[in-house]
C-alpha cells in the first residue's frame, strides 16, 4: 500500500465555532495521538482527505506546516448525519516496521454448488495484525463449490504474507445455508 501525502496546519483554537471556520475554509479538524507522544490537534485539507479515505486503512503522511511530518492511519472518521460530508479525524501515529491491528474487508469469489444454497455473512470484516506499510485492503475467500452446511472460520482465511489474525481463529465468517422452502399445504382437509 502505497502512502498517501497530504498538507496539515497545527490549530490553537478549539470549539463548535473554531471547527465551523476550518470546515468554512475547505479543512477537517483533526487529532494525532499515539506512541506516548501528547496528543496534536490540526486542521487537514478537506478534498484530499476525502480522496484517502476513500481507501480503507490508508496509510497518510501528513506534513504539518511548521511541525514536521507524522505517519499515520484513520482511527475515527467523524461524518455530518445529513450531508456525510467529514466533521472530524482521529488519527494515530504508526512508524514503519510497526504492527497495527486493523479491521479489513472480507471478499468473496466463486459460485455456490448448484441446488440454490445461500451464503450467509457472518462477518464483513476481520480484525489482523500487519505491518503499518503493509496493510491489506481486503481478504479474497473463495466460495466456490461449497454445499450446504460449510462453514469457512477464520483460521480458513488464506492471509497476505507477513499479516496474521487478530481475534481467535474458531469465528465462523462465512456459511452456506439450504434454501428456506414453503412448508407443503397438508392434503385432504376438507370441512
Amino acid at each position: 500500500m502505497s502512502e498517501v501525502k497530504l498538507s496539515a496546519v497545527s490549530r490553537d483554537a478549539f470549539g463548535k465555532g473554531a471547527s465551523r471556520q476550518a470546515r468554512r475554509a475547505a479543512l477537517v479538524p483533526a487529532v494525532i495521538y499515539g506512541h506516548g507522544n501528547e496528543p496534536k490537534h490540526v486542521n487537514v485539507e478537506g478534498h484530499g482527505l476525502l480522496l484517502a479515505l476513500r481507501t480503507p486503512n490508508v496509510l497518510i503522511s501528513l506534513d504539518i506546516a511548521g511541525d514536521g511530518t507524522e505517519l499515520v492511519i484513520p482511527k475515527s472518521v467523524q461524518r455530518h448525519p445529513l450531508k456525510r460530508s467529514i466533521s472530524h479525524v482521529d488519527f494515530l501515529i504508526v512508524k514503519k516496521g510497526e504492527k497495527v491491528t486493523v479491521d479489513v474487508a472480507i471478499v468473496t469469489e466463486g459460485e455456490l454448488a448448484v441446488g440454490g444454497n445461500m451464503l450467509e455473512t457472518l462477518q464483513n470484516t476481520i480484525s489482523v495484525e500487519a505491518e503499518a506499510t503493509h496493510i491489506p485492503t481486503e481478504v479474497t475467500v473463495s466460495i466456490a463449490g461449497l454445499e450446504a452446511g460449510a462453514t469457512i472460520h477464520a483460521k480458513d482465511l488464506v492471509l497476505p504474507a507477513g499479516t496474521t489474525l487478530a481475534v481467535d481463529g474458531d469465528i465462523a465468517v462465512l456459511q452456506v445455508v439450504a434454501p428456506q422452502g414453503e412448508e407443503p399445504a397438508a392434503a385432504g382437509s376438507e370441512a
